[in-house]
């Protein structure tokens, strides 16, 4: 249990300071859970790019926090490209991990849409494509510690569900390949 515990609060500390020092909420996730579980796929983490500020900088979509934990879960857990078009377990796995993760952001934060996130944790939203706006979004703490916090708990829960996975499967970390 106590390197569960620590395995969780190092996913957290990387995803707060990755935020503050790369930015991406996406990116930032990814990488914050693959270098805690050594499963680092650079596939992944690229795919990720254009996810951030809810898909696009638009904040119109889900936090790209969320999309990245799903993103890490599905590629531990997912429906191989070998079993295209069935119905499979794993497909299910990684839909109930996407779903418990998304249901952890709303519990949280009301939301898993990166603007209704911004409007509990700034008090209002933002558009990134205006550049006053933009501004505004970093002078509010966007990256010392609104968005680092977020991240944080991303990449948290995302490494607990992959944990909890794992164990309920008997499988030891030391021993999972992607």
């Amino acid at each position: 249990m106590t390197q569960k515990y620590e395995l969780l609060e190092q996913a957290a500390q990387a995803g707060f300071e990755y935020e503050q020092i790369y930015r991406g909420c996406t990116q930032c996730t990814i990488a914050a859970v693959q270098d805690t579980l050594g499963l680092k796929n650079d596939a992944i983490f690229k795919a990720a790019s254009g996810l951030d500020g809810g898909c696009g900088g638009t904040c119109d979509g889900v936090c790209g926090g969320l999309s990245g934990g799903i993103m890490v879960m599905s590629s531990c857990f997912g429906r191989s490209r070998a079993d295209f078009g069935t119905e499979n377990d794993e497909k299910q796995c990684s839909s109930r991990l996407a779903k418990d993760l998304y249901q952890k952001f709303v519990d949280t934060y009301g939301s898993a849409i990166c603007k209704e996130i911004h409007g509990e944790i700034f008090g209002r939203t933002f558009d990134f494509w205006d550049a006053e706006d933009r501004q505004a979004f970093e002078d509010a703490g966007a990256h010392t510690e609104k968005c680092p916090s977020v991240v944080a708990s991303a990449s948290r829960w995302t490494t607990e569900l992959i944990l909890e996975e794992l164990e309920q499967r008997g499988i030891d970390l030391q021993d999972f390949t992607l």
